[in-house]
């Protein structure tokens, strides 16, 4: 029995008892530390695969009342045929609808082992079947019809039954098993909401859940919904902005500043260059763009007025920066994300401690300015009125040869931006000193922000108010 096997508590009646589905870790911080659920007075079920450990830390720090552990999943051929011919028939149709080729950089053909590869071969050759939208949402309906036959999908709709919740809520459209949850849920007539996770997102084709109600950031997004998913209603599209900037509007998130300069062996007399590293995948050059940062501030003298702090991806356990660090430990210092990894190797399975707010809304209130490659980070800083600086050129010696800058500001994300002068562009090493004591066109990236983020400020309260929570 489904109550024995998964341990599903016993519940008292409430207004409303709403299913939490965290498919990553990310969505803790942006719902559960934001004031979506924090403050909220209604019955809170945690979904999800975390460890033991980590759901007793989750109740500790968040109202989260009781927990369930997802029951395995394990996805069938046909499942996985259908879901990777849909994604690899929409990179096709969006790569055509915004005649932007790099779309297509988002379908991974490189795969190990002899199956795998006659696998993807032939949903790749199966695709020249499905270039018509009508065609692609007959795999859609194939695809909800197959995710229903699998074992998952009854053990799934035996502990929904039980529970008995009033609204599932899930924090990212993409997760594998998702699907299957949502389709139980809307089978039994539970309200089913989930968000758009970030503004990169829609043009990838990995929305594999349907919902009653989708969340996006913006008006921009919710073109953008319109454009990539015709079928999906703009009654059920909701634009409330993301809470993940609203920590910056609370000053009890500032550290004190004698006590980060201290905490992370920072010089109070210099001013502090952040450089924010993206993940492996996405910036594989990212310790020489570090380095090049900090031989041309020496070479110019300026590490008398300036110090580079680190902030790395927090998914990023490579230890790839460590030579660069401990070659200018003068001029570099570091502050570690303060994340939470337990037992997992899973990137997803990982999250932020509440500490890390803090530390992040630090980080770009005493800092001047941060460089990377192509980052949200940019918004961040923006908050506090800062620079950003994008990466804009290769390395002479790549870590992964057919990798550039040019592919990752070709993006369809990018064409959001109103004006290039949003941000600074470096354009090789032999700019960096001039960049550092530029100033980006901050109406610019207001704009671009309002574009892209809306709403920010009252996220919470609006993502509330669509789900008519208190």
């Amino acid at each position: 029995m489904a109550t024995e096997l998964y341990k599903v508590p016993k519940y008292p009646m409430s207004k409303n008892k709403i299913i939490l589905l965290f498919p990553d870790g990310v969505g803790i911080r942006n719902y559960l530390y934001s004031d979506v659920f924090r403050t909220s007075n209604e019955e809170l079920i945690l979904f999800h695969n975390f460890d033991d450990e980590t759901e007793t830390e989750i109740k500790e720090l968040t109202k989260v009342s009781s927990a369930i552990k997802i029951p395995k999943y394990n996805e069938g051929v046909k499942e996985k045929f259908i879901r990777e011919l849909i994604c690899i028939s929409r990179l096709q149709y969006n790569s055509s609808l915004t005649d932007n080729k790099t779309i297509l950089s988002n379908w991974k053909s490189n795969h190990k082992g002899s199956f795998k590869n006659i696998f993807y071969k032939a949903i790749t050759i199966s695709a020249s079947l499905f270039k018509k939208y009508e065609n692609i949402l007959k795999l859609e309906t194939a695809y909800q019809k197959a995710i229903r036959k699998n074992s998952f999908y009854t053990e799934v709709k035996k502990v929904l039954e039980e529970v008995k919740p009033d609204k599932l809520f899930c924090s990212h459209q993409r997760g594998l098993q998702c699907a299957t949850i949502f389709a139980a849920a809307q089978d039994l007539g539970i309200e089913t909401t989930t968000v758009i996770y970030s503004w990169d997102n829609l043009p990838k084709a990995r929305m594999a859940l349907r919902a009653d109600n989708y969340l996006v950031w913006s008006e921009y997004m919710k073109a953008e919904m319109k454009m990539y998913y015709p079928e999906i209603h703009q009654s059920k599209i909701f634009v409330a902005g993301t809470p993940q900037f609203e920590c910056y509007a609370n000053p009890e998130n500032i550290i004190p500043k004698k006590e980060f300069y201290d905490r992370y062996n920072l010089d109070l007399n210099k001013k502090i260059i952040c450089y924010s590293g993206d993940d492996v995948l996405t910036s594989p050059d990212d310790p020489q763009y570090l380095e090049d940062i900090a031989v041309e501030i020496i070479k110019e003298g300026l590490d008398a007025e300036y110090q580079i702090l680190l902030r790395r991806c927090p998914v990023d356990l490579s230890g790839r920066f460590d030579s660069v660090i401990q070659k200018y430990n003068n001029l570099i210092k570091e502050a570690p994300p303060v994340w939470l990894f337990k037992k997992s190797t899973d990137w997803s399975m990982v999250y932020p401690s509440k500490e890390d707010i803090p530390l992040l809304v630090s980080t770009a209130y005493y800092s001047d300015l941060v460089i990377n490659i192509g980052s949200t980070m940019a918004f961040d800083f923006a908050m506090f009125g800062k620079s950003c600086v994008f990466i804009n050129y290769d390395q002479k010696n790549k870590n992964v040869e057919n990798w550039s800058v040019d592919t990752i500001y070709q993006f369809q994300h990018f064409r959001s931006m109103p004006a290039k002068e949003a941000v600074l562009w470096l354009n090789s090493s032999d700019e960096i000193t001039q960049k550092i004591v530029q100033k980006s066109n901050m109406d610019d990236m207001a704009q671009w922000k309002s574009v892209v983020i809306a709403d920010h400020k009252n996220a919470s309260s609006n993502i509330k108010a669509i789900l008519k929570i208190q």
